[in-house]
């Protein structure tokens, strides 16, 4: 973001957000979409290969669960990145390969 701030010769007093930055100077993040994709394209991936992988992606682990906040899953953040309403209907998608690689392509 420095630099950023630099080329539009914005202060260090002022008190502006990186989201501020990013839309005056009308670009977005796009490290965040790149990672999001890479992740994306690995979940397909897995789901198609099958494996311990597959199993631990989509199964459930038995016993008690650790105190304090739950971790995201995986499964969680790829739904709502791609707006889907289920995960089940996600797994299914990954099946098709030009389907999933579309899906990973037109997702933000």
């Amino acid at each position: 973001m420095w630099f950023y701030r630099r080329m539009m010769r914005i202060p260090w007093t002022a008190k502006m957000t990186n989201v501020e930055v990013l839309n005056e100077v009308k670009t977005q993040r796009k490290l965040i979409i790149n990672i999001r994709k890479r992740q994306s394209s690995f979940f397909g991936h897995v789901m198609r290969r099958g494996g311990l992988e597959h199993i631990v992606t989509t199964g459930k682990i038995e016993g008690r669960r650790d105190r304090g906040r739950q971790r995201e899953k995986i499964l969680d953040s790829l739904t709502s990145w791609h707006g889907r309403a289920s995960t089940s209907e996600l797994i299914a998608n990954t099946n098709d390969r030009d389907l999933w690689r579309s899906m990973i392509a037109y997702a933000s």
